[in-house]
């Protein structure tokens, strides 16, 4: 398979392929059915509304991807904290957050165990080792999945642009052609 066969076939989250109309008459004339000018506007209409759908939907998962990593940061970085001090004897004082900008005091003893929320309502208690390897795979998936959100991102905003460039072209085709049939008529 060649080069550029290979990035046509890479899916990119589903995202459809916009193809650039480089000749409108022959596309027009190549139309199922012979589809007026409006028709094709409008398929390209629905399209547009498509991949605007998924840029939404897009940007949502960036921006929790966005806030999901410092915690997955701050979590690890914790977990790495009571490691190096499971060991001492001694408890250290720390705040911890109860509610939105609510913080409480508390003493917390050496520990080999830590509780995790998973989500949904669920918790689940693991060895420190077990912890440290499960934040860092989760933040190893989500950076991968910030990634790919980026980078489909960049190819949605490609097809947006291509179609919206087709739908231009074929609005001013149409209007050109509609001048030439008034001039002919008259």
């Amino acid at each position: 398979m060649a080069a550029d066969q290979t990035d046509e076939v890479k899916n990119h989250s589903g995202i459809p392929r916009a193809d650039f109309v480089e000749d409108v008459d022959s596309f027009m004339k190549k139309t199922e059915n012979n589809e007026s000018a409006e028709a094709v506007l409008k398929r390209f209409d629905e399209q547009h509304c498509k991949y605007k759908f998924m840029d939404y939907n897009l940007n949502t998962k960036k921006a929790r991807l966005k806030t999901q990593i410092p915690d997955i940061k701050t979590c690890l970085d914790i977990v790495k904290h009571l490691q190096s001090i499971k060991d001492s004897k001694e408890s250290f004082e720390t705040q911890f957050l109860l509610s939105d900008l609510l913080y409480a005091k508390a003493k917390i003893p050496p520990t080999d165990k830590v509780c995790l929320w998973l989500g949904a309502n669920v918790m689940l208690e693991y060895s420190l080792n077990d912890a440290q390897v499960l934040l860092e795979k989760n933040l190893s998936m989500a950076n991968t999945s910030l990634a790919q959100v980026e980078e489909d991102l960049g190819y949605l905003r490609d097809q947006t642009t291509t179609l919206e460039v087709n739908m231009a072209r074929v609005y001013n085709w149409d209007v050109k052609r509609r001048q030439s049939n008034k001039e002919v008529k008259t």
